[in-house]
């Protein structure tokens, strides 16, 4: 198969993209991993008139930036980057759990962690693990930059707020700031297909001792889904207060579908199953709660 024509764009820095942009607006489309794009592009399901690819931009950093409480990822950072960062293990252990479900080690050789959050897959991993740290992606155009809140960002199905002049130059994930423990849960078909159902927990120890846990979902609703649970003892993190409370609010706020993979009624089992599973191996890991 082979995509529609398009004429091809290889910009040099960030301000030619702005340029690029702003001149053909909602007919070009950038490329960095392609991992999603180029699929889409050989099927003809996207058809874009221009392509930018902007893998030979300088000075961009191949690397995860850390500054003070986030770690940053520019656009051409690499999911393999990512699993063999030693930075990353130590301050975002959830991040690099969450990597391993991203298809296969051949797709995060090129992948990039800003791609898989701008593609705006609601079964993708990063843009859920973004959610439940209350993360931030930076975008750019001709007009200037903002940032704009993981929250704020994703708007529905492979859709974010990006305007059609915009791009996204970076995404920022907290550290958070009090003693923690983080897990991510999935369940997929076979290693490497899309989950139907996943979730990334951050539990986090309170001045009292007692745990706050919350979850972000993957799959089970057009956007990741973020709950945060009652602030609980580490006793009640283990009996069934955890699971009445998770089981109120998966059943108010998730979206599970009805598809040939999988019933809506078989993804509400898997987001009980796996939010618990999440949320206690999470709290165990909390090191405060090992003293």
């Amino acid at each position: 198969m082979k995509p529609a024509p398009f004429a091809y764009h290889r910009p040099r820095t960030g301000d030619e993209v702005d340029e690029c942009l702003a001149e053909h607006g909602s007919e070009a489309k950038v490329l960095a991993g392609g991992q999603s794009l180029v699929p889409l592009l050989n099927m003809r399901l996207a058809t874009p008139s221009h392509l930018i690819d902007i893998n030979r931009l300088e000075g961009e950093p191949g690397e995860p930036a850390v500054r003070e409480a986030v770690v940053a990822f520019g656009p051409l950072v690499r999911h393999g980057s990512v699993e063999r960062s030693a930075e990353v293990a130590t301050r975002l252990p959830l991040l690099v759990e969450a990597i391993e479900y991203v298809g296969h080690p051949a797709i995060r050789s090129r992948g990039t962690v800003v791609g898989s959050i701008a593609h705006a897959d609601p079964s993708a991993e990063l843009p859920a693990v973004l959610n439940v740290l209350e993360g931030e992606a930076s975008v750019r155009s001709r007009r200037g930059r903002r940032s704009v809140k993981a929250v704020d960002f994703l708007v529905g199905p492979f859709r974010t707020v990006l305007d059609e002049d915009e791009w996204v130059d970076e995404v920022r994930f907290p550290i958070p700031a009090r003693p923690h423990g983080t897990a991510f849960e999935e369940f997929a078909r076979r290693s490497g297909d899309y989950a139907l159902c996943g979730v990334a927990c951050v539990a986090e120890r309170a001045d009292d001792g007692r745990v706050e846990a919350s979850l972000s979902y993957l799959g089970m609703g057009p956007v990741p889904v973020r709950l945060v649970m009652p602030t609980l003892g580490p006793d009640e993190m283990a009996d069934g207060a955890l699971a009445e409370a998770l089981e109120d609010a998966t059943r108010s706020r998730l979206e599970p579908i009805d598809d040939l993979h999988a019933s809506g009624e078989y993804r509400m089992w898997l987001a009980k199953r796996l939010g618990l599973r999440a949320a206690r191996r999470a709290a165990a890991s909390i090191p405060a709660l090992h003293r």
